[in-house]
């Protein structure tokens, strides 16, 4: 089920942006085989739980042996992708670069992930998510005035920067591929997306409509209308009121729309004090009794939900925005579609878990299999 029912892609198995890129991938009904080291049992978590790894089969497979690689050539015969998120030049050092696998596929898409980009003064040097996005300028932009920057999750870097901007360049080269008959590399770097993602500030930097002092500006913490506030429960809503109707409409529930502070929205100056007054205004109510009173009004309100709360949540409940698979709460394939309707995913594999079911379906004779089990290849 799913868009990319048709599409076959062998994932050399890694950590981070390349897993999620493939569960993205994977959502959409890519049928995927991921290649996990051999000798790989333990997880950082049960497998049920890595859900990243969910919507494609594992198998086990020793790259270090001329059978294995030989093996991983094979598949990539078959596979119309590969994802790879090793540094640059391990893939060369397997055998497996991209120079050999176009010669065994000409049409194969072979989508590369790593942080710093393949080539570059950094691009053989440690990293993780945090160091990508302090690159990108996106880190020193994301926090409160006068504190230290906040750390986003790895959701910049990793997950928006990386794997999603990966899953794209894969899908962009696979149509080019319908039409040229020749694939190519997509060279995915954290650095890169993460700095596409900062497109609009740096515009509005240039234009001289924001400045690079974190949590002064509209979007970033500095705005009154647009920012988090404590309930008197000790929980927390959102407000985005940026139009002058939603403003309006804040003002009026609040009950604040004789207090002539509040008049000029984008007074700058104001806004520290304004921050202020909300403050303490919002802190007389609980979270629920805010939610009674801005719920389901125009002022782009909303309650600040735990893991726990926003899986219960009427609307995403409606939606079905999350899933249950093996007992396990985790977000719904997304985005949607009309006719290619996607399916529940298969569960996150254990490593190996498929040897030989994927094997076989890819063109594996049970025979061959057979002797990369002898080989100590599988």
């Amino acid at each position: 089920m799913g868009p990319l029912k048709d599409v076959k892609i062998l994932e050399v198995g890694g950590i981070g942006p390349g897993p999620f890129c493939a569960h993205v991938l994977a959502d959409m009904g890519a049928d995927i085989i991921r290649v996990d080291r051999k000798g790989q049992t333990a997880l950082l978590v049960e497998s049920k739980y890595d859900i990243w790894r969910r919507g494609r089969r594992s198998i086990t497979l020793d790259l270090r042996k001329p059978e294995g690689v030989e093996l991983a050539l094979t598949l990539i015969e078959k596979a119309d992708a590969l994802i790879e998120g090793f540094r640059p030049g391990v893939m060369e050092k397997l055998g497996l670069s991209p120079e050999i696998c176009l010669k065994r596929n000409p049409k194969l898409v072979f989508g590369r992930m790593t942080g710093w980009g393949q080539e570059g003064p950094l691009s053989k040097v440690a990293g993780h998510d945090i160091n990508y996005i302090a690159l990108s300028g996106a880190l020193h932009a994301i926090g409160q005035a006068g504190e230290n920057p906040s750390i986003p999750l790895n959701l910049v870097g990793d997950l928006g920067g990386g794997g999603m901007f990966l899953a794209f360049g894969i899908m962009c080269a696979l149509y080019e591929a319908q039409k040229s008959g020749k694939g190519q590399v997509v060279d995915a770097a954290m650095v890169d997306g993460a700095s596409i993602l900062m497109g609009a500030f740096y515009g509005m930097w240039a234009a001289g409509v924001c400045n690079d002092k974190r949590g002064t500006n509209m979007l970033d913490g500095g705005a009154h209308f647009y920012n988090t506030y404590e309930t008197k429960d000790g929980k927390w809503v959102a407000i985005g009121s940026i139009e002058p109707q939603f403003y309006a409409l804040l003002l009026k529930h609040a009950g604040i729309e004789d207090d002539p502070d509040f008049n000029n929205q984008l007074d700058i100056a104001k806004w520290p004090e304004l921050k202020k007054k909300l403050a303490e205004i919002f802190k007389n109510k609980t979270r629920d009794q805010w939610c009674e009173i801005m719920g389901d009004v125009d002022i782009c309100f909303a309650p600040v939900l735990s893991y726990e709360e926003a899986v219960k949540h009427p609307h995403n409940v409606a939606r079905k925005t999350f899933i249950e698979i093996d007992g396990i709460a985790q977000p719904a394939p997304a985005p949607r579609f009309s006719r290619t309707k996607t399916d529940i995913p298969l569960h996150p594999p254990k490593p190996g878990e498929h040897n030989r079911s994927a094997l076989l379906d890819w063109g594996i004779s049970d025979t061959e299999i057979e002797k990369l089990k002898k080989a100590d290849v599988i």
